[in-house]
């Protein structure tokens, strides 16, 4: 009874704090003056007006924002799951020399820090001719989709039973085949988590676009926030409203797609065919 207490507290009190945040944004979107962030408890929902949600539409172009958020969004997730899904079928279904190695130096890569790489790839960039424009936003999503997107895919691929690909290959298909008319198609909750995790990264990225894009014509959401902080005043009620503009796609997208969280989890657990698995030290 007590434990059971206990955790109705800490959901309670987990719930309140994930929630009053939003809250406290969404009142302080309808409130003007510089000190509607600062508002009391009391005065919450006194004075609301609609001029923030209004003036955002005015002072910035939000809709051109908004698309090529979409735009660039939509473009990495289609290259994320496509190339991540094909290095993580070579690296599962495939057998070749040095594969499982290879495999754990690219997972070694998620420890390197994004500040290590960031001006090596800025000068290769440069030198490619790509600022100011969506290639290096976009093209990177093509060219292995991220170690961790790898990483789930590979873990579901193993459990493929190998009677499917013998079979496959009995009828005559050949691995590229396979791959796309059989692995990928059940791979759906695979799929869909890495499709969710590319957008939220995507779709909330500030850092890329401000390093590779100069013109405002292509500037994205992430970017629109920064217009409205100025160096000695910051409009809390415009920075709201433009924030829950920006957070209500991510909150539809989770909550429409959360229970393919749980279904990855289930099916990337570790897998006897596994041969990292083999060199792991026994608990015995």
């Amino acid at each position: 009874m007590i434990a059971r207490l206990l955790i109705i507290m800490g959901l309670t009190l987990g719930l309140t704090f994930s929630v009053l945040p939003f809250f406290w944004m969404l009142i302080t979107s309808f409130k003007s003056g510089w000190s509607s962030m600062f508002i009391s408890l009391d005065s919450l929902l006194d004075n609301l007006i609609l001029k923030n949600n209004i003036s955002v539409f005015e002072k910035i172009p939000l809709l051109l924002f908004t698309k090529n958020s979409i735009f660039i969004s939509f473009s990495t997730i289609i290259g994320t799951v496509l190339s991540s899904s094909a290095v993580a079928y070579a690296f599962s279904v495939l057998k070749w020399q040095y594969r499982d190695k290879l495999f754990l130096f690219i997972i070694f890569t998620m420890m390197i820090p994004l500040q290590v790489t960031m001006i090596p790839v800025f000068v290769i960039y440069k030198q490619l001719g790509w600022l100011n424009s969506f290639k290096p936003l976009i093209v990177p999503a093509f060219l292995g989709g991220g170690a961790f997107n790898i990483f789930l895919y590979r873990q579901f691929f193993l459990k493929i039973p190998n009677e499917i690909i013998d079979a496959a290959k009995m009828d005559g298909m050949n691995h590229f085949q396979i791959y796309w008319y059989i692995a990928l198609p059940i791979a759906k909750s695979v799929t869909a988590t890495v499709a969710i995790l590319t957008f939220l990264f995507s779709w909330n990225d500030f850092m890329g676009p401000l390093i590779y894009l100069s013109d405002q014509i292509k500037g994205t959401l992430a970017l629109g926030l920064m217009l409205f902080v100025g160096q000695n005043q910051t409009e809390w009620g415009e920075l709201m409203a433009i924030s829950i503009i920006m957070i209500l796609p991510v909150i539809i997208v989770f909550i429409a797609f959360q229970k393919y969280f749980i279904r990855c989890l289930l099916y990337t657990s570790p897998s006897p065919r596994d041969g990292l698995l083999s060199r792991m030290p026994s608990s015995a």
